[in-house]
């Protein structure tokens, strides 16, 4: 099959419209592809030096929702099928998979990272993993009336925040407190909410904030107008006065700053938890002691399982996580405008772009 692609010829330079000929093999499937969200990741990639294991030129993009159009040998079941495509697609057989440890497989697929990704008309990738899509004409399965393509958050957006607080053992009435408000924290504040934690969203911008106060979190704070120490006493606070103890509050960093790492680090307490889910490669200076004084726990989390996927679809389509008001969609030409707005901050949303 032709594939219509943008392609970065390479770091910085501006994409390119370019076509190559995809043909799957064993176990792979050809997604049409519906929309494909721009994450902070692919901003890294382009503009921060961030590598890639596949080389330039490369087509970027992670965050895929499609249509199954064409099926290599063993993956025929799949033909018509819409999917949400994982971010991170282990090979399900290396000693790492069979232990439970997917997101660590030396095998893995990343789209945009390891082969050509998801700003295109298509995308190769393999089967295993795949997230089917059920019937999206159902209104009252789908009261947000949510089309495929909005669907393409879920691929990262959605799944890495919903693993992280899956991996923290998060119960109903924990304290969840997200350092940074934008696509993966303010998804995941609204998935510690519909989980039946508290949830308390820290930015640095007023329409995050404002947006969250409606969907899910309890409590809003601006980092950049407050001292740490009142930061961390406003927490403690809101906390205090819920009875939540300290081994039941579980901070994430979502903010992909050197800031942010160090605020999220600083919010440790005994006993609490911290997971490590925005990346930036600037190095931050901490007090690792701290860890052992409180006793506390630190986790880094690499995008999301799988076998996840489906139970984070049904919050999306329940409604229990929204999606519509924190999307934007953009035709797939727009793909160097948009890149250079988001990385100006210009847009609060997480763009989808929409093949032409």
């Amino acid at each position: 099959m032709q594939i219509e692609a943008w392609t970065a010829p390479a770091p910085q330079k501006p994409m390119v419209k370019s076509r190559r000929t995809e043909t799957p093999g064993t176990g792979e499937v050809i997604v049409e592809v519906a929309g494909c969200g721009v994450c902070h990741t692919d901003l890294g990639y382009y503009y921060d030096g961030v590598p890639t294991r596949h080389a330039f030129p490369l087509t970027l993009g992670h965050e895929i929702s499609g249509k199954v159009v064409e099926a290599g040998p063993g993956a025929a079941a799949w033909m018509g099928k819409s999917v949400v495509v994982p971010a991170v697609l282990p090979c399900g057989t290396c000693p790492a998979c069979k232990a439970g440890r997917g997101s660590v497989c030396a095998a893995q697929i990343f789209p945009g990272n390891d082969v050509h990704g998801g700003f295109a008309t298509h995308v190769l990738v393999p089967a295993r993993g795949l997230c089917p899509v059920p019937r999206l004409d159902d209104r009252k399965r789908n009261p947000e009336h949510l089309d495929l393509a909005s669907l393409a958050v879920i691929a990262d957006a959605v799944t890495t925040p919903y693993q992280a607080l899956l991996r923290s053992e998060l119960q109903a009435g924990d304290l969840a407190v997200f350092v940074g408000a934008g696509g993966v924290g303010g998804f995941g504040v609204q998935i510690a909410g519909a989980l039946g934690a508290v949830a308390v969203a820290i930015d640095v911008d007023d329409e995050r904030l404002n947006a969250l106060r409606e969907f899910g979190a309890a409590l809003t704070l601006r980092a950049d107008q407050m001292e740490f120490k009142a930061l961390r006493q406003a927490v403690r606070r809101f906390a205090d006065e819920r009875e939540i103890p300290t081994f039941r509050r579980k901070i994430f960093e979502t903010s992909g700053t050197p800031q942010g790492q160090t605020t999220a680090f600083g919010l440790l307490e005994a006993g609490s938890y911290l997971g490590i889910v925005g990346f930036t490669p600037a190095k931050v200076e901490l007090r690792l002691s701290n860890l052992m004084a409180f006793d506390a726990t630190v986790q880094g989390n690499w995008g999301c399982l799988p076998e996840h996927y489906p139970a984070a679809v049904d919050l999306v389509l329940s409604g229990r996580v929204r999606l519509a008001p924190f999307l934007e969609k953009r035709p797939l030409s727009s793909i160097n405008q948009t890149f250079a707005d988001l990385h100006a901050r210009k847009t609060r949303r997480r763009v989808v772009l929409i093949p032409d």
